[in-house]
């Protein structure tokens, strides 16, 4: 018997429950909106989505999402679906077409939402996995324990290539340990890939052979498949260390022909999330849609951060940064290191170790480190600081009168 592929649904409802899932089913698998000869008993056995759950939740009076069947009241329920495995074979990229297709669109909703997927262990030896993860992270980058402290260059766009490296200069020797290119700094007219690439890995390599620090710099490879793949042997070949692409730009069959061709670590940007997960009765919880890009070779995936300044909150940050390093295979767990950004501080940190349990992140701040009153390398020190007290429990106020850098973050953030 073919091993079954699970999804879990947050769905809502003008029609009964029941009758609403068998539509999901029947849609995503031998089902269509009549019935047609072909469709036998014996290929319902063998190909049909099965309802292996459905637990009711409660009703409202209005729907989440217009265009639906209009009804009086609208039910509530999470259903569990599964598919066999012999539908799509160990295939990512059909699956993403099973448990998500046409779903949305079916007139049976006024809601619906995916929110986890459980897979059979041949997915496991068809992909990858991540190729460096936590551990090979931490090898690359020389930092062994606590947080890679991080940064993103901004001014996002506008700066030359020369001008970048200037800025990758001055946050060495601020000490920091990571740097990422902006999501939106690709390969325009003003910075090329090539030219930035080349600059910035100068700077990098010279600071290495002067203090023996590598800085691991996520570049943005974004583009075609075969356009990644020579943008990552070139930085391979000057010494870099970390290549980062825009998921939701390169898709799935996109992100595969880059990960396995990669030797670097990739740094997954989730840039475009808030489309596919911001009303809550609609699109991806962040468990479920990550695993498409874990599963594939995503060595960093980020998880945005605490108080950040989009419209994510804090639960939610959190549950989706442990849903991380859960193990998705018994053998093989694909364990990406979550990225914390999105107007990060020193203020974060203590809640940050707390709820996550852990310091195996990178903790991204742009203006947590660039706007310190006393320059970047406090900034990069003050970050260190919060992080230091959090993981020996001493309150940050309590580690700052010994730590001026700290001292004066925590100043600046309370005005």
């Amino acid at each position: 018997m073919s091993p079954r592929i699970e999804a879990d649904y947050l769905i809502e409802t003008p029609v009964d429950p029941r009758r609403a899932a068998e539509a999901m089913a029947g849609e995503q698998s031998s089902g269509t909106f009549v019935k047609v000869p072909g469709e036998t008993p014996e290929l319902r056995e063998r190909c049909a989505a099965r309802i292996e759950a459905l637990e009711l939740l409660g009703t409202v009076d209005a729907p989440a999402l217009p265009g639906g069947a209009p009804g009086e009241a609208y039910a509530r329920a999470r259903v569990t679906l599964s598919w066999p495995l012999d539908n799509t074979g160990p295939d990512l990229v059909n699956l993403m077409a099973t448990v998500s297709g046409n779903l949305f669109e079916l007139r049976q909703f006024t809601g619906l939402r995916i929110l986890d997927i459980r897979l059979p262990d041949a997915f496991a030896t068809a992909y990858p996995g991540p190729k460096h993860g936590i551990s090979g992270t931490r090898d690359l980058s020389g930092v062994a324990n606590g947080p890679l402290i991080g940064t993103i260059i901004k001014p996002s766009v506008g700066f030359e290539a020369d001008q970048t490296a200037e800025l990758v200069a001055t946050l060495a020797a601020a000490g920091i340990d990571f740097i990422k290119d902006d999501e939106l700094q690709a390969d325009g007219r003003v910075c090329p890939f090539e030219d930035r690439a080349r600059a910035v890995m100068r700077v990098i390599n010279d600071h290495a052979e002067r203090t023996g620090k590598k800085v691991m710099y996520a570049f943005n490879l974004t583009g075609e498949v075969d356009q990644m793949r020579r943008r990552h042997d070139l930085i391979r070949d000057l010494g870099g260390t970390c290549v980062m692409v825009s998921l939701n730009s390169v898709g799935l069959s996109g992100f595969l022909g880059l990960s396995r061709h990669s030797d670097l670590p990739i740094h997954a940007h989730r840039n475009g999330w808030g489309y596919l997960s911001r009303a809550p009765m609609l699109g991806w919880d962040y468990a479920a849609w990550s695993r498409f890009w874990r599963l594939a070779g995503a060595d960093h995936m980020h998880v945005n951060g605490l108080r950040n300044k989009f419209s994510e909150p804090d639960d939610s940050v959190m549950v989706s940064a442990k849903s991380l390093l859960q193990p998705m295979f018994a053998d093989k767990p694909c364990i990406p290191m979550p990225v914390f950004s999105s107007g990060q501080s020193a203020v974060q940190p203590p809640e940050t170790f707390r709820r996550l349990g852990n310091a195996d992140c990178i903790y991204a701040a742009g203006g947590g480190i660039m706007a310190h009153p006393d320059g970047p390398p406090s900034g990069v020190q003050s970050l260190r600081d919060a992080w230091d007290a959090a993981i020996a429990g001493i309150p940050a106020d309590t580690y700052a009168k010994d730590h001026p850098a700290l001292a004066a973050a925590l100043g600046q953030s309370r005005k």
